[in-house]
């Protein structure tokens, strides 16, 4: 096929494990992150809520990717706030067993960015290594190629 037929996408969302790989030299994401330096209409973007689990697993990771100037961090915002919170309210019946301190965070701001809009009418597709973590929610993501 052609690139006609599966053009690159203009937006990638990067959840914390994404966010962790980016951190630690992977070549997948660290490439997106170039092309976006080359091309500014291409937008590489992360979550904050993303950003504050990834620097929970490692310390530094958020300074380091703060600074990188084709990345956009993304707030949480009162529109962002209010349907993190509701989605993480409406998952509660499926999580009786979970304490509340354990919940998807950041994968409910992953997921409150990644459904369409006006200005995302497809919505953006999620870079991350677990791609089973969004099953089920209609976003398209990429599983990221780990390396050896």
């Amino acid at each position: 096929m052609t690139e006609d037929h599966y053009p690159l996408p203009r937006a990638v969302i990067f959840d914390d494990t994404a966010a962790l790989a980016l951190g630690a030299g992977n070549s997948m994401a660290s490439r997106l992150v170039v092309e976006a330096e080359k091309d500014p209409a291409l937008r590489v973007y992360i979550p904050a809520l993303s950003l504050a689990a990834a620097e929970r697993e490692r310390a530094g990771v958020a300074e380091h990717l703060g600074a990188l100037p084709s990345v956009n961090i993304e707030a949480l915002d009162f529109a962002a706030a209010t349907a993190v919170g509701k989605r993480l309210r409406t998952a509660a019946g499926d999580l009786d067993d979970v304490d509340k301190s354990e919940r998807d965070w950041s994968g409910a701001h992953v997921l409150h960015l990644a459904l369409p809009t006006v200005e995302w009418p497809r919505g953006r597709p999620v870079l991350t290594s677990t791609p089973t973590r969004y099953r089920g929610t209609g976003i398209r993501t990429i599983r990221i190629v780990e390396q050896g």
